[in-house]
């Protein structure tokens, strides 16, 4: 097939600007030779000191002699990524954060599983949130530190400061997990369409976490509410069964190496190492080790960038022309959930991010797909059933505010459970473009 067609020439030849056309040529045909063998994209995602620090924590704390070797090429593979500055970023090319800093402060608080010599390195990271902390880390002045930094959302706060506890960070165990809030795992315990009523402090896509974590601070400081006490300690095993039930064949919660290490670090930290959850995470988080020693954040985006590559490839010209197109309709048509999702409890027609057992319904890589099947192929009776299910899938993910959140309808007041103008506006295309071609009541709808 022709990997550009006159109507692009055409498009792009009166171009002012010196070398346009052979640009976009150039540009068009490295992005169809990224294809994989099926004929659509799977991506590549920078290794990540965010998730290899989590990884390394979660093999310490399950079994460090077990994981030694996983533990020491992780650790060396952030020892060789540090920062200028000594701190750490979400790539080895982006500014050195605070929350990445301070999950590989506690990654380098198991260097002694290892045998091997990390001081330098953990000094200078030490250094970095010292800086950061205004001057101190002591235990209390870096917990208020990482608490204001996220505000009132735990999602991430919590974690980090979970895991800087298992490490040592924070003073002895028990008593440096009164420097942790108590996420109410016992909430998970009731019907999940009571959540939007119950104001959780995590966001719908941290179940897991606020599971795992919640019942790690509770076994290691419970309430002093004897009521409280009593209900968290009735609760522990149906949300546990849960923890299991929302878990994917693979073990990969979201297909994210962070949220599985969470996981994996507070069941084993409460005993639970031999738990089937931390089986499957630990199987997880080893077949995405990669040869450098570190880990990515996710698996793959691979839904996510064959969209936005026939949608990309689209303009100006037919996708036929430099695409089989039916390989990659079936492809994206089989990404389509067709049963209530056993993570978030939304309703079947939504698409994920990935093709693999971890993925989970949301409302950006939803749009993205029916942009992308408009343009493959808008007159299959598939298609066109797959977009009406699609388009009805974002409607009942729209909040009251009229605005669209990332997966779960009126969770909160927190990030990703809040209505999105990107995503909003993502939907608003994707709506625009399948309404001439939508029933009569749906489109009124």
């Amino acid at each position: 097939m022709p990997e550009d067609s006159s109507a692009t020439r055409l498009a792009v030849e009166q171009s002012p600007l010196p070398g346009f056309v052979e640009t976009l040529l150039a540009t068009r045909s490295e992005l169809l030779a990224s294809r994989n063998d099926a004929g659509h994209w799977t991506g590549f995602l920078a290794t990540s000191a965010l998730s290899t620090a989590t990884a390394v924590c979660a093999l310490a704390l399950q079994d460090p002699r077990r994981h030694r070797d996983a533990i020491t090429r992780g650790l060396d593979w952030l020892a060789s990524n540090a920062g200028a500055d000594g701190g750490f970023g979400d790539t080895v090319l982006s500014k050195s954060n605070i929350n990445t800093t301070a999950l590989c402060y506690a990654a380098f608080g198991f260097a002694g599983t290892t045998g091997k010599d990390y001081s330098s390195t953990e000094a200078r990271c030490a250094g970095w949130l010292r800086n950061a902390c205004g001057g101190a880390i002591d235990p209390s002045t870096l917990a208020r530190t990482i608490l204001a930094f996220y505000g009132d959302d735990r999602t991430f706060s919590t974690p980090i400061l979970t895991l800087l506890t298992l490490a040592g960070r924070l003073g002895e165990r028990r008593l440096a997990f009164a420097h942790v809030p108590q996420l109410p795992f016992e909430l998970a315990a009731f019907p999940r369409r009571w959540f939007k009523f119950l104001r959780l402090q995590v966001v719908s896509y941290a179940l897991p976490a606020l599971i795992a974590i919640g019942q790690d601070r509770h076994h290691h400081r419970p309430t002093r509410n004897p009521g409280m006490r009593l209900l968290r300690n009735l609760t522990r095993r149906r949300t546990l069964r849960l923890l299991e039930h929302i878990q994917p064949e693979n073990g990969g919660y979201l297909e994210a190496i962070p949220l599985v290490s969470f996981v994996t670090a507070n069941c084993s930290a409460m005993g639970l190492q031999d738990h089937r959850v931390v089986s499957r995470c630990v199987d997880f988080i080893y077949s995405l080790q990669r040869g450098d020693g570190g880990w990515p954040i996710d698996t793959n985006l691979a839904t996510w960038a064959t969209t936005l590559s026939c949608n990309a490839l689209a303009v100006n010209h037919g996708l036929e022309e430099v695409l089989d197109t039916d390989r990659v309709v079936d492809w994206l048509l089989g990404q389509q959930f067709q049963k209530v999702h056993p993570f978030t409890d939304t309703p079947p027609g939504g698409f994920s991010w990935t093709d693999l057992p971890g993925a989970v319904p949301d409302a950006d890589d939803t749009p993205g797909a029916l942009l992308a099947l408009a343009e493959l192929a808008p007159s299959d009776p598939r298609v066109h059933r797959a977009a009406t299910a699609a388009v009805r899938w974002l409607l009942g993910l729209q909040n009251a505010d009229g605005g669209i959140p990332t997966f779960c309808k009126g969770w909160g007041a927190l990030p990703f459970d809040q209505s999105a103008a990107d995503i909003s506006a993502h939907t608003l295309a994707a709506w625009a473009r399948w309404h001439p071609l939508l029933p009569k009541r749906l489109r009124r709808r």
